[in-house]
């Protein structure tokens, strides 16, 4: 069953996004160096945010699974634009903090799922990925 949202736009270069399942709200913001005010999300923020939540979400479904705890799991992300034409997310850095009590075990499976997730799959190519496990 296919998930909606409904997205209005409500003026200054920011649009006002609806789940339909849940009434969750998200507003975006044209970033600053696109002539927005940059006091929300913008549109490639989520993205990059959508793949650190993806991962970590799917990396959590194996943890629940196997009984592993990831209490303490963090991620810090970086968005590179492309500087040429089309204008695109062309790099994207993910740095994990995982959680000390992980064994070597736990932490490569972990890692091994963590690039299984639909988001990371749903890139182009052409994104590059940098992901790393601290």
């Amino acid at each position: 069953m296919p998930t909606e949202v409904k997205s209005t736009y409500t003026g200054d270069l920011r649009v006002k996004n609806i789940h339909s399942g849940s009434g969750s709200e998200i507003e975006t913001d044209a970033p600053l160096d696109n002539m927005g005010k940059g006091l929300k999300f913008s549109p490639t923020d989520l993205l990059v945010t959508a793949l650190a939540s993806c991962i970590m979400t799917t990396m959590a479904i194996v943890a629940e699974r196997d009984g592993i705890s990831l209490e303490g799991l963090s991620c810090r992300t970086e968005k590179h634009m492309s500087e040429g034409k089309p204008r695109m997310v062309s790099k994207i850095v993910l740095e994990f903090t995982m959680p000390k009590s992980l064994t070597a075990e736990q932490r490569e499976k972990l890692e091994r799922f963590a690039t299984n997730c639909p988001v990371h799959h749903s890139l182009a190519s052409e994104v590059e990925r940098v992901i790393s496990f601290l």
